[in-house]
């Protein structure tokens, strides 16, 4: 049953924050919650209808597009069908580097900046408009009600941040008080840090987690190491998201917090893309967001079929992706979810994992700390972390435009302050950041087994 608080926070409190942000997410989401079940044609009607919106607005306002469309003797008439997407090219992560400008509308407002490093590690520098956030909240929203909880539920957030979690400003923090969610860095798996954790689990008895599948496992795992019972607190879902979720993370967290484990896949860059209900079903957010499937030389494949997801996104008229390459590699279903709802569904997603790595200390920590280090440089092109052992980490770098002696002792302070001082930082300048033997790009690789981390803690005690 909800509380009242809980219903105060979703229908008051909540409208008000998003309504002084000027986003829209709260009509956004009831339409949504209403779509959800229409039929697969229906959907489908409305995404052509939205996806010509867009083309009509990019072929006015955003020079990138224009020029693209001019380039291969294209109008926004020329697309009457969904198929039609595919006259357009793959727009790439390279392309948005070289394009960045050219990619915002020219009456964008309120435009901000965001960066992520990408599977390759490369820093990707793109913007995000108030209709994209609104659409994504509004989207995150709906799959949160698939499972019974709700904006203004006790909801424990284990995530990491390229700022100092205690540099939040104090609006924030008012906001997340009042709306009953917290924050804890998941950057730093210490035995004390789990320990924290575990005992603000058992305090704060979350309806909710949501982080990263490698951190919130771990938890779990300690938790039972430590014979701390976690399920009787009545954590309704675990949230995951960010990286692959393998059967054993569920399985930890599930038995661990006696409740479902709920997958989502999405990003900073391509949206809020799919999530799982609770029959099992990975539902692709069909109102705004459109998936290709496609092969090695960029040619559409058909549910069933293994590939690159390929995502346009129909609210991002300031700084628009269409088909945009995620660079995962998933599979569309073939079969309708037992739920009901039209949605079309992700069979499978496929290289999404960020590793840990160890410091000397036996400190596990979440490789983004590693990762935020150098990603946010500027004057880096590309780069990948490999922790050889406890006492030596190489970074593979692709300087950029201005890389000066002084970003290369930055990074080199930054991985020693979370490694440890000793540790010998080698930073190879290389023309292109390799892929692995798979083909696949993983921006950290640690080769130290985790079972050195309580063997380094033991013979530091």
């Amino acid at each position: 049953m909800t509380s009242l608080y809980t219903r105060f926070a979703a229908s008051i409190l909540f409208p008000l924050h998003e309504g002084l942000k000027r986003h829209n997410s709260v009509a956004l989401r009831r339409a949504m919650e209403s779509s959800q079940w229409w039929s697969r044609d229906k959907l489908q009607t409305l995404q052509l209808q939205r996806l010509q919106s867009l083309l009509n607005h990019c072929a006015m306002h955003v020079p990138y597009w224009q020029e693209r469309l001019r380039t291969l003797d294209l109008t926004p008439n020329d697309f009457q069908t969904l198929a039609d997407l595919r006259k357009l090219p793959l727009l790439t992560k390279a392309d948005i580097r070289a394009h960045t400008e050219s990619l915002k509308a020219d009456n964008a407002q309120a435009l901000a900046r965001f960066n992520t490093g990408g599977s390759s590690g490369e820093p990707l520098v793109f913007y995000i408009g108030k209709e994209r956030v609104s659409h994504d909240v509004a989207a995150k929203w709906r799959a949160t009600r698939w499972w019974g909880v709700d904006i203004g539920d006790p909801e424990l957030v284990v995530w990491g941040s390229p700022i100092e979690l205690g540099a939040q400003d104090r609006i924030k923090l008012l906001r997340d008080k009042l709306l009953r969610t917290q924050l804890l860095p998941a950057f730093e798996m210490s035995p004390a840090n789990l320990d924290r954790f575990v005992a603000t689990i058992v305090r704060v008895k979350p309806k909710m987690l949501f982080g990263y599948p490698s951190s919130l496992s771990r938890i779990a795992q300690h938790a039972r190491q430590q014979g701390v019972a976690l399920n009787q607190l009545g954590v309704k879902v675990v949230f995951v998201t960010s990286e692959r979720l393998y059967d054993e993370q569920q399985q930890m967290m599930a038995s661990t917090f006696a409740c479902p484990v709920a997958n989502g896949y999405g990003g900073r860059d391509a949206g809020f893309i799919a999530h799982q209900c609770p029959q099992g079903g990975m539902h692709i957010t069909a109102e705004d967001i459109i998936v290709e499937i496609v092969d090695a030389a960029g040619q559409p494949q058909g549910p069933g079929t293994s590939g690159e997801i390929v995502v346009t996104h129909l609210a991002t008229g300031d700084f628009p992706f269409i088909r945009y390459r995620t660079g995962d590699i998933g599979t569309l279903d073939t079969q309708p979810c037992s739920c009901g709802r039209g949605l079309p569904l992700l069979k499978e997603i496929q290289g999404r994992s960020t590793d840990f790595v160890i410091a000397q200390d036996g400190t596990l920590m979440h490789g983004l700390a590693l990762i935020y280090v150098i990603r946010d440089l500027p004057s880096v092109a590309g780069f990948k972390i490999i922790q050889e052992s406890l006492d030596h980490t190489r970074v593979l770098l692709k300087p950029g435009p201005g890389f000066s002696p002084a970003d290369e002792t930055a990074i080199s302070v930054g991985l020693k302050k979370r490694l440890g001082q000793t540790v010998n930082i080698t930073i190879e300048k290389v023309s292109e950041v390799p892929p692995e033997k798979s083909g696949k790009f993983r921006y950290i690789v640690s080769h130290v087994p985790q079972a050195q981390s309580n063997a380094a803690q033991a013979s530091n005690a």
